[in-house]
């Protein structure tokens, strides 16, 4: 897609499209209070061509709402798109982003390919700037399509996305956070390309190979290692995940050194990257399966950061850590009952061989650790059990420091995505102390989640450290208005902006 900035007077642009976010001004409560739709700019021209529709009740500015008018007067647009904010004491950019998202969709079924948005004018809670970005973002990640493999695809993609600002705006700022805001957008994009693909497109060595692409076109470090490595580094927990599949396991180790920065944090981000999972041993139903080729969305989130960080270039150095595999049931897989040594030294009772993602990122976080990180963040599709906890709503996240849980808490203000964070604690560990080993790798039903945490932890040790469970958030079941039914791209915004509140 090709992003730019105007300037230009909204009423004279020509364009297939132009695109004016409103907002529901009602204030007044009780049975006789009507919603109040108004305009976010203040071209009289756009707003004498909306004036009749904007008083006759059928557009109401719902959040994501949507009213198409053709050949608008006075106007050189040949259509003018409405997009509701919802109420406007509630709007704010991350309203923004899903309304961007929610008119490139609009117009990918219609063969609209050029569409112009008008950044609203002194509303939101949020400098223009931030708008800017958002809807830069949502643009991009509404033009992400899932039907990659269909035989008779037909490239819906919009061309053209431009932004158009009020005249008197800091050009210079807008065009900053503009060009940041399609950076993250077009990473997040890559996070879902990847979790996309099908278990047997993406193996663990394609999962390397791509990420090493992405490396060498953005100037980072990057290294991917297999079987050997995994041993000569005494990763046993990875490699017991890996070594029922015919598919070797890839170690993905990405670097960002800014340049002039030799001291100061090192942050550690290591994803699980389990290209699909039947269960191993203790096999999943077989419903639903198919969607396991999303469990290596933690690995993909680390890939897009790495790419948002690499572009952004905050100044603070990152170690991306992915470790693929396959988790599958052949006669060389693990079993229920045997008893791994990480890399760590901890050994690690195997009560149920679908617990696998802990263990691979017991050993990453252990290299990162080795590795010199002094901050950690990990992201996985992990347990069911945070789905039951929170539902498709929010995403599970834990820390063993606050201090370092507040810098991502204070991110999630401008990234727009929902964690909400859950207890660690000895009681929790205590569920998971294995009778033959250190540890075991389930704790049982209850507090599943936390369990998984815990274990984690062990790994993490005294390293601050931040744990996220995607698992409800990682797959879009039901299309919404501003992003397709597919992958989400979940926690890769949140992850760059923490990473680069330690390079402010």
């Amino acid at each position: 897609m090709q992003t730019e900035i105007s300037y230009a007077s909204l009423s004279g642009i020509e364009t297939e499209l132009l695109i004016v976010l409103a907002c529901d001004a009602q204030t007044g409560k009780g049975p006789a209070a009507r919603p109040q739709p108004e305009l976010l700019i203040a071209d009289s021209a756009v707003n004498a061509a909306a004036a009749a529709v904007l008083t006759s009740g059928e557009f109401k500015a719902g959040a994501n709402e949507t009213l198409l008018l053709h050949a608008p007067a006075g106007l050189a647009a040949k259509r003018l798109l409405l997009v509701g904010l919802g109420k406007q004491a509630q709007a704010t950019v991350h309203s923004v982003r899903n309304a961007a998202g929610t008119a490139v969709r609009f117009c990918k079924p219609r063969g609209i390919r050029e569409v112009v948005l008008a950044l609203p004018e002194g509303f939101v809670n949020g400098p223009l700037p931030a708008v800017a970005r958002a809807a830069a973002e949502g643009a991009c990640v509404g033009d992400f399509d899932p039907d990659t493999y269909r035989s008779d695809r037909k490239d819906q993609s919009v061309q053209k996305f431009t932004a158009v600002a009020p005249a008197g705006a800091d050009r210079a700022a807008l065009q900053a956070a503009f060009a940041e805001g399609v950076i993250v957008g077009e990473s997040q994009n890559l996070t879902r390309t990847l979790v996309n693909e099908p278990g047997n497109k993406l193996t663990p060595t394609e999962l390397g190979q791509r990420a090493a692409e992405m490396a060498k076109e953005v100037g980072l470090q990057c290294a991917v290692y297999s079987t050997e490595k995994l041993h000569e580094l005494k990763m046993g927990a990875f490699w017991s995940v890996s070594q029922g599949s015919a598919e070797p396991p890839a170690l993905i180790v990405m670097r960002y050194e800014p340049e002039g920065v030799s001291d100061g944090p090192v942050l550690g981000l290591v994803g699980k990257g389990i290209t699909f999972d039947t269960g191993g041993i203790s096999i999943k139903p077989s419903e639903n399966m198919e969607k396991m080729k999303y469990d290596m969305a933690g690995g993909a989130v680390m890939i897009g950061a790495m790419l948002a960080i690499a572009l952004l270039k905050p100044r603070v150095r990152v170690i991306g850590i992915v470790c693929a595999a396959e988790n599958m049931p052949d006669g060389k897989a693990q079993k229920p009952g045997d008893v791994q040594t990480a890399m760590s030294g901890k050994t690690i009772e195997i009560i149920n061989t679908d617990a696998e993602g802990r263990l691979v990122l017991a050993d990453g976080l252990a290299y990162a650790r080795q590795l010199g990180a002094t901050h950690l963040i990990d992201a996985a599709t992990l347990t069911g059990a945070c789905v039951v906890a929170l539902g498709m709503v929010n995403a599970g996240a834990f820390s063993n420091d606050d201090a370092t849980y507040a810098k991502f808490d204070a991110a999630l203000a401008t990234s727009g995505e929902k964690f909400w964070r859950l207890p660690l604690g000895e009681e929790y560990a205590d569920m998971i102390r294995s009778d033959i080993g250190d540890i075991k790798n389930t704790g049982g039903r209850w507090g599943g989640a936390i369990t998984a945490a815990e274990f984690l932890h062990h790994f993490a040790e005294d390293t601050p450290w931040i744990h996220l469970d995607i698992a409800g958030m990682a797959w879009v079941e039901d299309a919404r208005p501003y992003i397709a039914k597919g992958p989400s791209g979940i926690a890769m915004r949140s992850i760059l902006e923490w990473a680069r509140s330690y390079g402010a």
